[in-house]
């Protein structure tokens, strides 16, 4: 049976918009034939967190029907990472290539070192809220009693309103 699982994409070096791009097109190579694909408008934001001087985000979510396991589907956006030139940075939030994290997975939790799931920080983070309410606005993460419309209504962040950059792509 497919779970339900919404990634976060975000990119800010290079062709943001492209490498975006190329990596939800590997994420649809994943998925069953035929089944449900959403993918938000692609936004522009400030870096959260991140070294002085670090270039704007670019950040979209998509969520997919994914037929394996969490273990996987991390294997799975980790080579996607690494194959558009992702490289391992022992710096926090350093500028990457691509970012694809998992936000959830159906209804599993985890809390483990190399996975968590639903992503502990999504409802604090705009760039990802903003995206995924424009796909999921009535998802609820397990363990949660709002909405994602709710979280982001409700947001308390210092961050700045994104920039839409392409509702198509």
């Amino acid at each position: 049976m497919a779970n339900r699982t919404g990634i976060a994409l975000g990119s800010n070096l290079g062709n943001r918009l492209t490498h975006i791009q190329v990596a939800r097109d590997m994420l649809k190579k994943i998925v069953p034939h035929n089944s449900i694909f959403k993918q938000a408008p692609i936004y522009q934001s400030e870096p959260v967190n991140c070294p002085r001087n670090s270039p704007d985000f670019f950040n979209t979510v998509i969520e997919i029907d994914y037929l394996g396991n969490p273990y996987e589907l991390l294997e799975a956006t980790q080579a996607i990472e690494f194959h558009l030139g992702r490289e391992v940075v022992f710096q926090d939030n350093a500028p990457r290539v691509i970012d694809a994290d998992i936000l959830y997975f159906g209804t599993t939790t985890l809390k483990e070192s190399i996975l968590n799931i639903p992503h502990p920080e999504m409802t604090s983070r705009r760039f990802v809220l903003q995206p995924l309410a424009d796909i999921s606005p009535n998802l609820i993460l397990p363990g949660d009693k709002a909405t994602i419309a709710e979280h982001l209504k409700y947001l308390d962040s210092d961050e700045p309103p994104l920039s839409l950059v392409q509702s198509d792509w």
